[in-house]
């Protein structure tokens, strides 16, 4: 049942604020990739390119599912401000930097505080409104998120070139002190306690930074015993969780199909996209400057039509789901994967066009796959595990994205980044090969699932086996 009328302008009031928040996290997350060949210009460190991607998305990965279960447990609302208070305040010491290292510090603030936005927004639209409601809200967002997203690289090669880098970090400040304000207002404090004592996976949270962070410094850097000692703490890490009452991850969910494949599909398609969209901008920058586009203003150019496609896809898969399935939209999705990043490693040595056309397609591919896959999740979710349920999906795609961003670097190799030209391509066409086997797995994933409709879902509480083959 929806609302009632007299909830309704709150609500309203309290999406409004939300969607603000999800404008600044979308602007983030694609404004910086085409500023930060004018930061190393401007700090050096041309062998840490790729840290300043890869901690955002690390630290953002790995507190996103803490602040999904601490708001399981002490409320929606407080965990949300408290986000983005630490997201703005990363922020601003980014804008400040004076070094690389500083810069990555900061960084990995801001990635902390991100880890809050998204998460929380779309648990909180899953609580505010009904599963037949929730997938216009979701197109809505999916929309916003989209314009935000397209003037990400747009604004971040402007500010970039014609102001300075730093703006592109400041930038976040007026978009998200009139969320907060908002959302502190007018978002009911939601609190799902369990009987009996509260705790919180602390030594989890711990294991899974630790062991992140040495796996994702360790590809950047080539330095291999940090990434064998990081995939030994995360192991450490999952034994934790199988034994905590309350695990960071929901690993009894998990470990059912649907969110099992939910999870896995989630980590490779965000390896292969965000590992491709964090050196693209440089591509523009470096491979096409002989033709007068080696500007910021056309790295940012280049992503522009892979985001279009994502939005597009995802307003219209929140249309045809009830005709087609969610997961049918799902291996829709990947099915385009595989054959466009194929294509993008025939044609690297193109024109931008042509790769900024196949980009489209892959923008399109990953809307059908994840926006299909995030709902028949929640749907399948307890209401007391909806924000951590959530949160592992958010967790699996960024932390694909950290691993996919550290490893594809290490593919292209620094001497390429620094060089650019025809080495630079070389690499690319290596991360563009990767890229469509890691999105080839995912489509064998999800092809044995049952289709799962619209008008045959469940409400948040029913068996997740009620809901896979």
């Amino acid at each position: 049942m929806s609302a009632p009328a007299a909830a309704r302008p709150t609500r309203l009031w309290a999406t409004t604020g939300l969607v603000l928040g999800v404008f600044l996290a979308a602007l983030e997350s694609s404004v910086v990739a085409t500023a930060m060949p004018s930061v190393i210009r401007d700090l050096g460190g041309q062998h840490l390119y790729a840290l300043p991607f890869a901690v955002f998305l690390l630290t953002s990965t790995v507190s996103s599912p803490l602040w999904g279960r601490a708001s399981d447990l002490f409320g929606r609302k407080r965990l949300y401000l408290a986000g983005v208070t630490i997201f703005l305040l990363g922020s601003a010491l980014c804008g400040a930097a004076n070094s690389m290292a500083f810069l990555v510090a900061a960084r990995a603030l801001q990635g902390l505080g991100a880890g809050a936005v998204m998460p929380l927004t779309l648990t909180s639209v899953g609580e505010m409104y009904t599963l037949q409601e929730r997938p216009r809200v979701q197109a809505f967002i999916s929309g916003v998120w989209g314009v935000s997203a397209l003037l990400g690289p747009l604004l971040g090669g402007v500010l970039a070139e014609h102001a300075s880098w730093r703006w592109v970090f400041l930038v976040n400040l007026p978009f998200g002190i009139p969320a907060m304000l908002i959302v502190w207002k007018h978002l009911p404090e939601t609190v799902v306690r369990k009987a009996g004592r509260v705790v919180i996976d602390w030594l989890g949270a711990l294991l899974f930074t630790l062991g992140s962070g040495l796996l994702v410094w360790g590809l950047s850097l080539s330095v291999w015993w940090q990434v064998g000692a990081g995939l030994g703490v995360l192991l450490a890490a999952v034994a934790v969780e199988l034994r905590h009452p309350a695990p960071l991850l929901p690993m009894k969910a998990l470990a059912q199909r649907l969110p099992n494949v939910g999870l896995w599909n989630n980590m490779l398609g965000g390896a292969a996209y965000f590992g491709v969209i964090a050196y693209l901008p440089l591509y523009a920058q470096n491979v096409s400057a002989a033709g007068g586009q080696g500007s910021a203003t056309a790295g940012g150019l280049i992503l522009t039509p892979m985001l279009l496609g994502w939005v597009l896809a995802s307003i219209i898969c929140t249309r045809l789901m009830k005709v087609m399935g969610l997961t049918r939209q799902t291996q829709l999705g990947f099915v385009v994967l595989p054959v466009v990043f194929a294509l993008m490693a025939v044609f690297a040595h193109a024109p931008l066009i042509v790769i900024s056309v196949l980009g489209f397609f892959v923008g399109v591919g990953m809307g059908f796959a994840m926006v299909s896959l995030l709902l028949a999740v929640q749907a399948a979710s307890p209401r007391e595990e909806l924000g951590a349920t959530t949160s592992a999906m958010l967790f699996a795609r960024q932390m694909g994205g950290a691993l996919g961003t550290a490893g594809m670097g290490l593919l292209i190799g620094s001497s390429a980044i620094s060089a650019g030209g025809a080495a630079l391509i070389g690499g690319l066409q290596r991360v563009f090969v990767l890229s469509a086997m890691l999105v080839a797995i995912g489509l064998l994933l999800s092809l044995g699932l049952k289709n799962v409709k619209v008008p045959t879902l469940a409400p948040a509480g029913r068996a997740v086996s009620d809901l896979e083959a």
